[in-house]
């Protein structure tokens, strides 16, 4: 069973040009992306800083009102539902972000952070709110003396974990994780990814894993979308993507990500990417990645590629393949 379907997701941003601002341009940080996500799944979503990671995140959790496509989400197109009709499936639907500095809210306590959001959608009375916040700490590896604690007195490993004890307060059943390690020491990082997948298994979640670090979202991920400004360029199992990875631009990507072996290994080839990233304001015609492909054909410079199953749920947008 499909948690969650992304169809044709489209996220484009107005920017204003010119004299007086009168013309009106626009960055398409997600353009056209479509992938399924069943329940008690984790998928990996890479690819480098500015791919458009985070927006589709952001978009599919509806912080972003989206261009276009549809998000299917328990069965339900909430694309386009206003406040109103999403405050249900927030409950739902939940997010950790990024930057555990920022996302925490520094003039309230852990306690009350954690419980706004039952507040908000009056979940629990306040002493049955506090003891379940305390509980929610209790599972991420916090104590209950830190309800009364304010972000600042936390290390940046502590307040991701209040950031994933947030995250948990509505009961969801799907959480968006974006980049949640990326601004911990490499020593906490393993620590965060193993509790996330505890919490998984004990809570019955499905993870959407945003993340640069592809030796993290092997780990932890059922598949990977490898994104490419702002489109899909591949998508398949994890075991099946390592073993027989098919577009060019993943096919470098991987092999950048250093190993113990590569660094004894002088002498190993690698893909290398030339070329500047186009501009998301100005995209190539055809193939996003033509520029700095190896393999680019006058084909890939007038047509852009469609996503194709090859066999085995293995995904590629590439004209090599067509």
């Amino acid at each position: 069973m499909n948690m969650l379907e992304v169809r044709n997701l489209k996220m484009h941003f107005p920017l204003r040009q010119g004299l007086f601002n009168r013309k009106v341009i626009f960055l398409k940080a997600v353009n056209d992306i479509s992938f399924t996500i069943k329940k008690g799944e984790t998928m990996g979503l890479v690819g480098e800083s500015g791919c458009g990671k985070t927006t589709t995140g952001r978009a599919i959790c509806r912080l972003y009102d989206p261009t276009g496509g549809e998000i299917i989400f328990d069965g339900e197109n909430i694309a386009e539902y206003d406040n109103k009709k999403l405050l249900p499936i927030r409950k739902k639907m939940q997010m950790i972000f990024q930057d555990p500095y920022s996302s925490l809210d520094p003039r309230m306590t852990v306690g009350e952070i954690i419980k706004e959001p039952m507040v908000i959608q009056n979940l629990y009375a306040q002493k049955d709110a506090t003891d379940k916040a305390s509980e929610l700490l209790s599972r991420v590896g916090l104590k209950r003396e830190h309800l009364n604690r304010y972000p600042h007195e936390f290390s940046g490993g502590q307040r991701q974990r209040v950031g994933i004890a947030r995250a948990l307060a509505m009961n969801p059943e799907f959480i968006i994780c974006d980049e949640p390690i990326s601004a911990l020491d490499v020593s906490i990082q393993a620590q965060v990814v193993n509790m996330l997948e505890k919490l998984s298994e004990e809570f019955g979640l499905t993870y959407l894993f945003i993340s640069h670090d592809l030796s993290m979202v092997r780990h932890i991920s059922h598949k990977i979308g490898v994104m490419y400004l702002g489109r899909l360029v591949e998508y398949a199992e994890t075991d099946e993507l390592f073993l027989s990875m098919l577009h060019p631009y993943t096919k470098a990507l991987i092999s950048s990500v250093p190993t113990i072996v590569n660094a004894l290994n002088k002498k190993q080839s690698h893909a290398v990417i030339k070329g500047e990233v186009p501009s998301p304001i100005n995209l190539p015609e055809g193939c996003v990645f033509c520029k700095r492909c190896v393999y680019s054909m006058e084909r890939c410079k007038i047509e852009s590629p469609e996503m194709k199953d090859i066999g085995g749920g293995h995904f590629v947008s590439c004209h090599l393949y067509s």
